[in-house]
């Protein structure tokens, strides 16, 4: 069809390059700045914007503007990069694609997954041979993909490697995806442009940057570590690095940590080694797997009820179900449930109840081939796995601009960087539940965001915001590193939905105005399509 801006310099295509809403906004935009969509002087793109704007107006079918002579092409959205296929990569990739956004996803390794491919040839896959999923499948899986029925309540690691796979090809995402390719440097240009240097060499222009590099890779070590560490003749490794059961076979092993990895490592050490110590710096609460029947994550969990309620209903029921952790012989918790991450496990208990494994206090110093512990006992150990948590870190960022200290960063709702419009944050959160839903949600805020069909708040807000949040989270939780990207995972999604309808609104009254400006205009961007576009093309 043809639009009425200029039949003889003007010709309107499929609908995958964006509604004429946007393109509306985005030629008003071009309008006042006297620019066009590539960020070049124009001036015959002024006398677009009125006419675009009646279109709009009129409900006009979705069309692409293309020149056909001296007017360049209107693009109507940025184009953006996403650093990452993993699980929250490829949902916010999806989340994209499925929204007409132009994209390209860059991954390290040979294929999808991140942490949940065992050995994992980027390096950063934490996953181990023995390794299921500590939340049921049902709350894992993507809203629009379920898992298959025949997989158990709690997946193996292969499993769910399998299901990323079938993911991507399913929403035609790979294709976007370019393997072996990793990110060296990320740098903002003057003009608000992403410039990505690339391993192999090469540099690409992108609008929009999507960070999606996890935060389990980067292990963080003992801080300080041990005395007498470096004299220790046995093996010192940290849980990212832990394979499988091999390494403690007739050995005297030693696991630090009271997390979910630390329990896991501590359950297939006890079945092989010839004694399993499990030490704990301070005391968690232990929730098994099944409650009333039913995967402990799919209990009732309303977010409309206070956050102290449904704690105390909860701590009410472990207790009633497995008791306190005293009761097996590891600490008892200085804090009520709810106010540190708990360890997930449906076999520590059982190990613990048969001898398998002997709880210890935290360890005092290292000394030749033993370790002394807080409370004076010592045994001699061969094998020391230190489970003490991962650093956030941003390689591909110059520390000066973006980083997280002591794993703090000041981002809105956990996503977008209040001084830096065009960057977001994918599933950089810590949640009593899974990722991979979250990672689903955030992609498609990200993505409306792109589309113009949310605007964020002014900068104060959101500062006033984040702020707020922190507070909030300092006073519930134990001062910790680990505790500062944690979320209770219906209140967070239902706070999420509540910002983008709040978004949503700001953005019909600011006329659908593109919060990021499509200027990269260059190579690099994979081409995407809505599914419902698909038979449009002529």
């Amino acid at each position: 069809m043809f639009s009425a801006v200029d039949a003889k310099s003007v010709v309107a295509a499929g609908a995958d390059a964006g509604s004429v809403r946007h393109r509306a906004a985005a030629a008003s935009a071009a309008q006042r700045t006297g620019r066009d969509m590539g960020g070049h002087l124009n001036h015959t793109l002024t006398l677009a914007a009125p006419t675009l704007a009646r279109l709009c107006e009129a409900g006009e079918p979705d069309a692409t503007v293309t020149s056909a002579g001296t007017l360049p092409r209107v693009s109507p959205y940025p184009t953006a990069a996403v650093i990452g296929a993993g699980s929250s990569g490829i949902a916010a990739a999806k989340a994209l694609r499925d929204r007409g956004i132009a994209f390209t996803v860059f991954e390290a390794s040979d294929r999808v997954g991140g942490n949940w491919v065992f050995g994992n040839r980027n390096g950063m896959s934490a996953a181990y041979r023995g390794l299921h999923i500590n939340t049921s499948r049902d709350r894992m899986e993507f809203s629009d993909f379920p898992m298959p029925r025949s997989y158990p309540d709690y997946p193996h690691h292969t499993q769910i490697a399998a299901y990323f796979d079938a993911y991507v090809d399913h929403f035609g995402v790979r294709d976007a995806i370019r393997f072996e390719t990793r990110v060296a440097h990320a740098r903002r240009g003057a003009d608000g442009v992403w410039e990505l240097e690339l391993s192999d060499g090469s540099t690409e222009r992108f609008d929009a940057l999507l960070v999606a590099n996890g935060h389990h890779w980067d292990p963080r070590w003992p801080e300080p570590m041990f005395p007498g560490h470096e004299t220790f003749t046995g093996t010192q490794i940290h849980a990212h690095d832990y394979r499988d059961s091999d390494l403690f076979a007739g050995r005297r092993a030693l696991i630090l940590g009271m997390g979910n990895s630390a329990m896991d490592i501590a359950v297939e050490s006890s079945h092989v080694a010839e004694r399993t110590f499990l030490a704990a710096r301070r005391g968690a609460w232990i929730v098994p797997k099944y409650l009333f029947g039913r995967p402990v994550d799919q209990l009732p969990n309303d977010p409309r009820l206070p956050v102290k309620l449904r704690m105390r209903v909860f701590e009410t029921m472990i207790r009633l179900a497995v008791g306190t952790p005293d009761k097996y012989g590891l600490p008892r918790p200085d804090h009520r449930f709810g106010s540190a991450h708990p360890t997930v496990s449906g076999r520590i208990i059982d190990r613990l109840q048969h001898g398998a494994i002997t709880p210890k206090p935290n360890i005092a110093r290292l000394d030749g081939d033993e370790v002394e512990f807080a409370d004076g006992s010592r045994e001699r150990v061969d094998v020391v796995v230190y489970c003490t948590g991962y650093r956030i870190s941003f390689p591909f960022f110059d520390p000066g601009f973006i980083s997280a200290p002591d794993n703090r960063i000041e981002l809105f709702r956990r996503v977008v960087h209040p001084d830096i419009a065009n960057v977001f944050f994918v599933a950089l959160v810590q949640p009593l539940g899974a990722t991979m839903p979250i990672a689903e949600r955030q992609g498609e805020w990200i993505g409306d965001l792109l589309r113009g069909e949310y605007l964020p708040p002014r900068r104060a807000d959101m500062l006033r915001a984040i702020r707020a949040e922190d507070a909030a989270m300092r006073r519930r939780y134990v001062a910790s590193k680990r505790h500062t990207i944690q979320v209770d995972f219906d209140d967070y999604l239902r706070d999420l939905e509540a910002e983008r309808a709040a978004g949503a609104g700001r953005a019909r009254a600011a006329g659908y105005a593109l919060p990021v400006a499509p200027l990269a205009a260059g190579p690099g961007a994979a081409a995407a399509r809505r599914p419902e576009d698909e038979d449009v093309a002529a």
